[in-house]
Protein backbone atom coordinates (compact mmCIF):
# COMPACT_ATOMS: atom_id res chain seq x y z
CA UNK A 1 0.00 0.00 0.00
CA UNK A 2 1.46 3.39 -1.04
CA UNK A 3 1.85 6.43 1.20
CA UNK A 4 -0.90 8.32 -0.60
CA UNK A 5 -3.30 5.44 -0.09
CA UNK A 6 -2.70 5.47 3.65
CA UNK A 7 -4.10 8.99 3.73
CA UNK A 8 -7.53 7.61 2.88
CA UNK A 9 -7.63 5.15 5.79
CA UNK A 10 -9.64 6.30 8.75
CA UNK A 11 -10.85 4.82 11.98
CA UNK A 12 -14.27 3.52 12.80
CA UNK A 13 -17.09 5.63 14.14
CA UNK A 14 -18.59 4.96 17.52
CA UNK A 15 -22.31 5.51 17.71
CA UNK A 16 -23.55 5.84 21.27
CA UNK A 17 -27.22 5.76 22.07
CA UNK A 18 -28.70 7.43 25.09
CA UNK A 19 -31.83 6.52 26.98
CA UNK A 20 -34.02 3.50 26.62
CA UNK A 21 -36.95 2.50 24.45
CA UNK A 22 -40.21 0.93 25.55
CA UNK A 23 -42.02 -1.72 23.53
CA UNK A 24 -45.83 -1.79 23.81
CA UNK A 25 -47.49 -5.14 24.44
CA UNK A 26 -49.79 -6.46 21.74
CA UNK A 27 -53.33 -5.31 22.18
CA UNK A 28 -52.51 -3.01 25.07
CA UNK A 29 -52.65 0.73 25.27
CA UNK A 30 -49.52 2.57 26.26
CA UNK A 31 -49.88 5.58 28.50
CA UNK A 32 -47.13 8.16 28.11
CA UNK A 33 -46.51 10.46 31.08
CA UNK A 34 -44.76 13.75 30.54
CA UNK A 35 -43.27 15.75 33.38
CA UNK A 36 -44.23 19.38 33.23
CA UNK A 37 -41.09 21.52 33.12
CA UNK A 38 -40.87 24.75 35.01
CA UNK A 39 -39.78 27.88 33.20
CA UNK A 40 -36.24 27.62 34.61
CA UNK A 41 -36.00 23.92 33.70
CA UNK A 42 -37.23 24.61 30.19
CA UNK A 43 -34.68 27.37 29.67
CA UNK A 44 -31.88 25.15 31.00
CA UNK A 45 -32.91 22.41 28.60
CA UNK A 46 -32.86 24.83 25.66
CA UNK A 47 -29.39 26.05 26.59
CA UNK A 48 -28.17 22.47 26.92
CA UNK A 49 -29.53 21.58 23.49
CA UNK A 50 -27.90 24.67 22.00
CA UNK A 51 -24.54 23.68 23.49
CA UNK A 52 -24.80 20.17 22.07
CA UNK A 53 -25.79 21.45 18.62
CA UNK A 54 -22.98 24.01 18.51
CA UNK A 55 -20.48 21.39 19.55
CA UNK A 56 -21.63 19.09 16.75
CA UNK A 57 -21.31 21.65 13.93
CA UNK A 58 -17.91 21.83 12.22
CA UNK A 59 -15.96 25.06 12.55
CA UNK A 60 -15.10 26.75 9.28
CA UNK A 61 -11.37 26.90 8.74
CA UNK A 62 -9.70 28.39 5.66
CA UNK A 63 -7.56 26.16 3.45
CA UNK A 64 -3.99 27.14 4.18
CA UNK A 65 -2.51 29.31 1.44
CA UNK A 66 -5.80 29.76 -0.43
CA UNK A 67 -7.27 33.26 -0.60
CA UNK A 68 -10.60 32.60 -2.32
CA UNK A 69 -12.64 29.46 -2.95
CA UNK A 70 -15.12 29.35 -5.85
CA UNK A 71 -17.41 26.33 -6.09
CA UNK A 72 -18.93 25.29 -9.41
CA UNK A 73 -22.12 23.32 -8.87
CA UNK A 74 -25.28 22.07 -10.51
CA UNK A 75 -28.41 20.51 -9.20
CA UNK A 76 -28.33 17.97 -12.02
CA UNK A 77 -25.64 15.87 -13.68
CA UNK A 78 -24.86 16.08 -17.38
CA UNK A 79 -25.17 19.85 -17.75
CA UNK A 80 -21.46 20.53 -18.33
CA UNK A 81 -20.46 21.48 -14.79
CA UNK A 82 -16.97 19.93 -14.88
CA UNK A 83 -16.24 21.38 -18.32
CA UNK A 84 -17.26 24.78 -16.98
CA UNK A 85 -15.11 24.37 -13.85
CA UNK A 86 -12.01 23.45 -15.88
CA UNK A 87 -12.38 26.29 -18.37
CA UNK A 88 -13.27 28.76 -15.61
CA UNK A 89 -10.03 27.93 -13.78
CA UNK A 90 -8.02 28.35 -16.99
CA UNK A 91 -9.87 31.58 -17.80
CA UNK A 92 -9.15 33.06 -14.37
CA UNK A 93 -5.44 32.44 -14.94
CA UNK A 94 -5.58 33.70 -18.55
CA UNK A 95 -7.34 36.95 -17.58
CA UNK A 96 -4.67 37.76 -14.99
CA UNK A 97 -1.34 35.98 -15.31
CA UNK A 98 -0.28 37.24 -11.87
CA UNK A 99 -2.94 35.08 -10.18
CA UNK A 100 -2.22 31.52 -9.05
CA UNK A 101 -5.16 29.17 -9.65
CA UNK A 102 -5.94 25.68 -8.38
CA UNK A 103 -8.62 23.16 -9.29
CA UNK A 104 -10.09 20.72 -6.75
CA UNK A 105 -12.33 17.86 -7.89
CA UNK A 106 -14.56 16.69 -5.02
CA UNK A 107 -16.81 14.57 -7.24
CA UNK A 108 -15.65 11.36 -5.56
CA UNK A 109 -17.85 8.97 -7.54
CA UNK A 110 -17.23 10.47 -10.97
CA UNK A 111 -14.00 12.51 -11.08
CA UNK A 112 -13.53 14.20 -14.47
CA UNK A 113 -10.63 16.56 -13.85
CA UNK A 114 -7.79 14.05 -14.53
CA UNK A 115 -9.03 13.37 -18.08
CA UNK A 116 -10.00 16.95 -18.88
CA UNK A 117 -6.68 18.32 -17.60
CA UNK A 118 -4.67 15.47 -19.20
CA UNK A 119 -3.17 14.36 -15.90
CA UNK A 120 -2.26 10.91 -14.59
CA UNK A 121 -0.29 9.53 -11.68
CA UNK A 122 -0.27 9.65 -7.91
CA UNK A 123 0.46 12.83 -5.99
CA UNK A 124 3.79 13.02 -4.19
CA UNK A 125 3.95 13.73 -0.47
CA UNK A 126 5.61 16.77 1.02
CA UNK A 127 7.89 16.66 4.05
CA UNK A 128 4.86 17.50 6.19
CA UNK A 129 3.02 14.45 4.75
CA UNK A 130 0.66 16.53 2.60
CA UNK A 131 -0.27 15.60 -0.97
CA UNK A 132 1.19 17.82 -3.68
CA UNK A 133 -1.23 18.73 -6.50
CA UNK A 134 -0.46 17.68 -10.06
CA UNK A 135 0.23 20.56 -12.43
CA UNK A 136 -0.77 21.17 -16.04
CA UNK A 137 -1.49 24.27 -18.12
CA UNK A 138 -0.35 26.31 -15.11
CA UNK A 139 -3.19 24.99 -12.91
CA UNK A 140 -2.56 22.98 -9.73
CA UNK A 141 -5.04 20.06 -9.66
CA UNK A 142 -6.19 17.53 -7.06
CA UNK A 143 -8.79 14.82 -7.57
CA UNK A 144 -9.90 11.49 -6.21
CA UNK A 145 -9.12 10.28 -9.73
CA UNK A 146 -5.40 10.52 -8.87
CA UNK A 147 -5.85 8.20 -5.89
CA UNK A 148 -7.81 5.32 -7.42
CA UNK A 149 -7.50 3.34 -10.65
CA UNK A 150 -9.13 5.06 -13.62
CA UNK A 151 -11.53 2.18 -14.30
CA UNK A 152 -12.17 1.26 -10.66
CA UNK A 153 -15.58 2.28 -9.29
CA UNK A 154 -15.61 4.05 -5.93
CA UNK A 155 -18.01 1.82 -3.97
CA UNK A 156 -18.09 3.71 -0.70
CA UNK A 157 -20.70 4.58 1.87
CA UNK A 158 -21.23 8.06 3.22
CA UNK A 159 -18.70 7.98 6.05
CA UNK A 160 -15.87 6.94 3.73
CA UNK A 161 -16.82 9.64 1.23
CA UNK A 162 -16.85 12.29 3.95
CA UNK A 163 -13.43 11.14 5.16
CA UNK A 164 -12.06 11.37 1.60
CA UNK A 165 -13.50 14.89 1.22
CA UNK A 166 -11.85 15.89 4.49
CA UNK A 167 -8.50 14.60 3.20
CA UNK A 168 -8.88 16.49 -0.08
CA UNK A 169 -9.69 19.69 1.80
CA UNK A 170 -7.10 19.47 4.56
CA UNK A 171 -4.24 17.24 3.42
CA UNK A 172 -3.17 18.96 0.20
CA UNK A 173 -0.24 21.36 -0.03
CA UNK A 174 -1.59 24.04 -2.38
CA UNK A 175 1.23 26.49 -1.80
CA UNK A 176 -0.12 30.01 -2.33
CA UNK A 177 -3.30 30.33 -4.44
CA UNK A 178 -5.38 33.35 -5.31
CA UNK A 179 -8.31 31.20 -6.49
CA UNK A 180 -9.25 27.59 -5.85
CA UNK A 181 -12.03 26.41 -8.16
CA UNK A 182 -13.92 23.45 -6.68
CA UNK A 183 -15.77 21.11 -9.03
CA UNK A 184 -18.67 19.85 -6.90
CA UNK A 185 -20.68 16.68 -7.54
CA UNK A 186 -24.22 17.14 -8.86
CA UNK A 187 -27.05 17.43 -6.38
CA UNK A 188 -27.53 18.96 -2.94
CA UNK A 189 -26.33 16.19 -0.64
CA UNK A 190 -23.72 15.48 2.02
CA UNK A 191 -20.68 16.59 0.03
CA UNK A 192 -22.08 20.03 -0.80
CA UNK A 193 -23.15 20.65 2.79
CA UNK A 194 -19.90 19.31 4.24
CA UNK A 195 -17.71 21.47 1.99
CA UNK A 196 -19.85 24.53 2.73
CA UNK A 197 -19.61 23.99 6.49
CA UNK A 198 -15.89 23.17 6.68
CA UNK A 199 -14.33 25.96 4.61
CA UNK A 200 -15.22 29.60 3.89
CA UNK A 201 -16.48 29.85 0.31
CA UNK A 202 -16.24 33.16 -1.53
CA UNK A 203 -19.01 32.28 -3.95
CA UNK A 204 -20.88 29.62 -5.90
CA UNK A 205 -21.42 29.42 -9.66
CA UNK A 206 -24.49 27.42 -10.71
CA UNK A 207 -24.37 25.71 -14.11
CA UNK A 208 -27.51 24.68 -15.97
CA UNK A 209 -28.82 24.11 -19.46
CA UNK A 210 -31.93 26.11 -20.46
CA UNK A 211 -34.05 22.94 -20.18
CA UNK A 212 -36.88 23.09 -17.64
CA UNK A 213 -35.88 19.79 -16.00
CA UNK A 214 -32.32 21.01 -15.42
CA UNK A 215 -33.52 24.41 -14.20
CA UNK A 216 -35.69 22.81 -11.51
CA UNK A 217 -32.59 21.22 -9.98
CA UNK A 218 -30.45 24.31 -10.55
CA UNK A 219 -32.92 26.29 -8.45
CA UNK A 220 -32.57 23.74 -5.64
CA UNK A 221 -28.80 24.07 -5.84
CA UNK A 222 -28.93 27.85 -5.58
CA UNK A 223 -31.36 27.72 -2.66
CA UNK A 224 -29.19 25.16 -0.87
CA UNK A 225 -26.15 27.44 -0.98
CA UNK A 226 -28.21 30.32 0.30
CA UNK A 227 -29.37 28.21 3.24
CA UNK A 228 -25.76 27.51 4.24
CA UNK A 229 -24.85 31.20 3.76
CA UNK A 230 -22.72 30.80 0.63
CA UNK A 231 -23.06 33.74 -1.79
CA UNK A 232 -24.37 32.68 -5.21
CA UNK A 233 -22.40 34.68 -7.76
CA UNK A 234 -24.71 33.83 -10.64
CA UNK A 235 -25.78 31.28 -13.23
CA UNK A 236 -24.00 29.97 -16.32
CA UNK A 237 -26.36 29.00 -19.12
CA UNK A 238 -24.57 26.09 -20.78
CA UNK A 239 -25.44 24.54 -24.16
CA UNK A 240 -27.54 27.63 -24.81
CA UNK A 241 -27.69 27.36 -28.59
CA UNK A 242 -26.45 25.10 -31.39
CA UNK A 243 -25.24 26.62 -34.66
CA UNK A 244 -24.99 24.31 -37.65
CA UNK A 245 -21.38 24.46 -38.92
CA UNK A 246 -22.60 24.19 -42.55
CA UNK A 247 -25.67 26.37 -42.89
CA UNK A 248 -25.12 28.46 -39.72
CA UNK A 249 -28.73 27.97 -38.65
CA UNK A 250 -29.12 28.44 -34.90
CA UNK A 251 -31.29 26.01 -32.91
CA UNK A 252 -32.13 26.18 -29.21
CA UNK A 253 -32.09 22.45 -28.59
CA UNK A 254 -32.66 22.72 -24.85
CA UNK A 255 -34.91 25.77 -24.97
CA UNK A 256 -34.21 29.48 -25.08
CA UNK A 257 -33.21 31.68 -22.13
CA UNK A 258 -34.46 29.35 -19.40
CA UNK A 259 -31.55 30.25 -17.12
CA UNK A 260 -32.29 33.95 -17.58
CA UNK A 261 -35.86 33.45 -16.45
CA UNK A 262 -34.66 31.48 -13.42
CA UNK A 263 -32.08 34.16 -12.63
CA UNK A 264 -34.81 36.82 -12.56
CA UNK A 265 -36.89 34.65 -10.25
CA UNK A 266 -33.97 34.18 -7.84
CA UNK A 267 -32.74 37.78 -8.19
CA UNK A 268 -29.42 36.57 -9.61
CA UNK A 269 -27.30 37.43 -12.63
CA UNK A 270 -26.51 35.26 -15.64
CA UNK A 271 -22.73 35.29 -15.82
CA UNK A 272 -22.72 34.20 -19.45
CA UNK A 273 -23.88 31.79 -22.13
CA UNK A 274 -21.86 28.85 -23.47
CA UNK A 275 -23.01 27.42 -26.83
CA UNK A 276 -23.44 23.74 -27.60
CA UNK A 277 -20.33 23.36 -29.76
CA UNK A 278 -18.35 20.38 -30.99
CA UNK A 279 -15.02 22.06 -30.19
CA UNK A 280 -15.83 22.29 -26.49
CA UNK A 281 -16.62 18.58 -26.29
CA UNK A 282 -13.65 17.47 -28.37
CA UNK A 283 -11.09 19.57 -26.52
CA UNK A 284 -12.42 18.38 -23.16
CA UNK A 285 -12.27 14.72 -24.19
CA UNK A 286 -8.69 15.05 -25.44
CA UNK A 287 -7.47 16.79 -22.31
CA UNK A 288 -6.84 20.13 -24.03
CA UNK A 289 -9.55 22.49 -22.72
CA UNK A 290 -10.70 25.06 -25.22
CA UNK A 291 -9.52 28.08 -23.20
CA UNK A 292 -5.99 26.66 -23.43
CA UNK A 293 -5.99 25.07 -26.89
CA UNK A 294 -8.14 27.59 -28.82
CA UNK A 295 -7.95 30.85 -26.83
CA UNK A 296 -9.04 33.00 -29.79
CA UNK A 297 -12.23 31.02 -30.46
CA UNK A 298 -15.63 32.48 -29.65
CA UNK A 299 -16.23 29.63 -27.19
CA UNK A 300 -13.03 30.35 -25.25
CA UNK A 301 -13.86 34.06 -25.16
CA UNK A 302 -17.23 33.21 -23.60
CA UNK A 303 -15.43 31.48 -20.71
CA UNK A 304 -13.04 34.42 -20.37
CA UNK A 305 -15.99 36.80 -20.04
CA UNK A 306 -17.61 34.56 -17.43
CA UNK A 307 -14.37 34.49 -15.42
CA UNK A 308 -14.24 38.29 -15.50
CA UNK A 309 -17.84 38.48 -14.24
CA UNK A 310 -17.04 36.02 -11.43
CA UNK A 311 -14.09 38.13 -10.24
CA UNK A 312 -16.24 41.27 -10.23
CA UNK A 313 -18.68 39.64 -7.80
CA UNK A 314 -16.16 38.11 -5.39
CA UNK A 315 -15.77 39.61 -1.91
CA UNK A 316 -12.33 40.86 -0.82
CA UNK A 317 -9.87 37.95 -0.55
CA UNK A 318 -8.57 36.47 2.69
CA UNK A 319 -5.18 37.84 3.74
Amino acid sequence: MGCWQRLLIFGGVSLRGGGGASVPLAGSRVLVCRRQLSGADSETLKQRRAQIMSRGLPKQKPIEGVKQVIVVASGKGGVGKSTTAVNLALALAANDSSKAVGLLDVDVYGPSIPKMMNLKGNPELSQSNLMRPLLNYGIACMSMGFLVEETAPVVWRGLMVMSAIEKLLRQVDWGQLDYLVVDMPPGTGDVQISVSQHIPISGAVIVSTPQDIALMDARKGAEMFRKVHVPVLGLVQNMSVFQCPKCKHRTHIFGADGARRLARTLDLDVLGDIPLHLNIRETSDTGQPIVFSQPESDEAKAYLRIAAEVVKRLPPPLE
